[in-house]
């Protein structure tokens, strides 16, 4: 059964794992700028691992197994007037770069897109499929 159902099962996985990708991009974009988190540090960027899904003997996807933080430090920015500046006056801001996370959040959207089309298309033949069997 999962022969009929492995390309809507593989394209799935795929828009599951770009959702999450997309989401976790939201939350560091949305944290750029975020000096100091609940644990008084500031916000560190975080990625998604995916791995590869394997549905049975045939078939696989993809699948995220967790979320890591980036351990790089952030850049040190030279601002006295800021609450969360060190005795030097320096603020350490988060590792995010807006500019990489763009570049990511426009390929996850395009990988997205791609596993629409792809279970678009299955669509299409099973139709077709059916049309012929009548």
């Amino acid at each position: 059964m999962s022969g009929l159902f492995g390309p809507f099962q593989i394209s799935a996985s795929g828009m599951a794992a770009e959702r999450l990708r997309m989401q976790v991009i939201a939350e560091n974009l949305a944290n750029a700028n975020s000096t100091k988190g609940a644990d008084g540090e500031p916000y560190r960027r975080k990625t998604v691992v995916l791995h590869e899904a394997q549905f049975d003997e045939l078939l696989s996807g993809v699948e995220a197994t967790g979320i890591v933080e980036d351990t790089r430090p952030g850049r040190r920015v030279k601002d006295p007037t800021n609450p969360d500046a060190d005795a030097d006056g320096f603020v350490t801001l988060p590792n995010v770069d807006s500019v990489t996370e763009m570049v990511d959040l426009i390929t996850s959207q395009r990988g997205f897109e791609a596993n629409v089309q792809a279970m678009n298309d299955a669509k299409q033949m099973f139709q077709k499929a059916l049309d012929l069997l009548r």
